[in-house]
């Protein structure tokens, strides 16, 4: 993720495919609507974006001709060279959440992503089951941790400069520091037997971030590019936190690549931004979609490369 961020810009490119959008795209919403509207996306954002977000329950709400779409979208994504990240947000305990692990990053399942959006409201270690397989698989994680929308404030701020948030953030930058949390073993794995996505494990992967690190680890937090605020009210320092952050919010949502920096001015090398509906406005014409990712990649790495 590190050397695609590098060479592409820190941009994710959401994959929404809301029935609003597939009428102003003149799709119908159906399964081939939602087919072409996503392979659309993939395609413009190849070679411009670094990764792809998909949101899993725009799939899920068309059943499993829905989920045959999401799986062909992750297989092309795969095959565009861009990485994908499900937004499915899943979270439970014991063996449920040990399937929902195996659903989303396992070798040898059919909804394999390069990483999966993670809430941890039941305990942060009841994610145990996918931090331990995206490690083992060389996959990622997101973990919801200071979001946006007014209602986690009720629980994700509760305790001020102790707040909930505070507490995955530490447990997040635990896990990291954990005994092979970090390096390109498990990627180099998977990559020499030929499973999973193509994962990229040659000497820039060390590339030194501003978080001071050489080399992320698998466990990322999701952080509201809008939250600037109440960051600093609760006190949250990231520095620590050794993982990348997938920033919802640029674009549409209201905050521009120098509110992100700003937000984020602790770890500007390890931002990923998502961008949804300011992107895809843009469609469905292919080539205009294309060239709204490449300018908001490179207004992103303006702002957050910057040395």
């Amino acid at each position: 993720m590190q050397r695609a961020m590098a060479e592409r810009g820190p941009l994710c490119v959401g994959i929404d495919p809301h029935p609003g959008l597939l009428d102003a795209w003149g799709l119908p919403r159906t399964a081939q609507g939602l087919e072409t509207f996503s392979l659309r996306v993939v395609e413009a954002a190849a070679g411009r974006a670094a990764a792809l977000k998909p949101q899993v329950a725009l799939f899920e709400a068309l059943g499993s001709a829905g989920i045959a779409v999401l799986e062909r979208v992750l297989a092309e994504s795969t095959a565009a060279g861009v990485l994908s990240i499900a937004d499915a947000k899943r979270g439970d305990i014991g063996s449920t959440m040990a399937a929902y692990a195996t659903a989303w990053l396992s070798d040898d399942s059919p909804l394999a992503a390069d990483a999966v959006t993670l809430s941890p409201y039941l305990g942060f270690e009841s994610l145990r089951p996918a931090l331990d397989l995206a490690r083992a698989t060389g996959r990622g994680t997101f973990v919801l941790a200071l979001t946006s929308n007014p209602e986690g404030a009720s629980v994700q701020h509760v305790g001020g400069e102790d707040s909930v948030a505070a507490g995955i953030l530490s447990a997040v930058a635990h896990e990291n520091r954990a005994p092979g949390a970090r390096g390109p073993a498990a990627s180099s794995s998977a990559q020499a037997s030929g499973q999973g996505p193509a994962r990229h494990t040659d000497d820039r992967d060390q590339i030194v971030t501003s978080a001071g690190t050489g080399g992320l680890g698998s466990c990322g937090v999701v952080i509201g590019a809008t939250v600037g605020e109440a960051m600093g009210r609760l006190g949250i320092d990231l520095r620590e936190l050794n993982g990348p952050v997938l920033a919802p919010g640029y674009g549409a949502q209201g905050a521009d690549a120098a509110a992100v920096a700003s937000v984020f001015s602790q770890v500007r090398g390890t931002v990923l931004a998502n961008s949804s509906r300011d992107v895809l406005a843009h469609g469905p014409d292919v080539r205009a979609l294309g060239e709204a990712v490449t300018r908001s990649a490179e207004e992103l790495a303006e702002h957050l490369q910057r040395v």
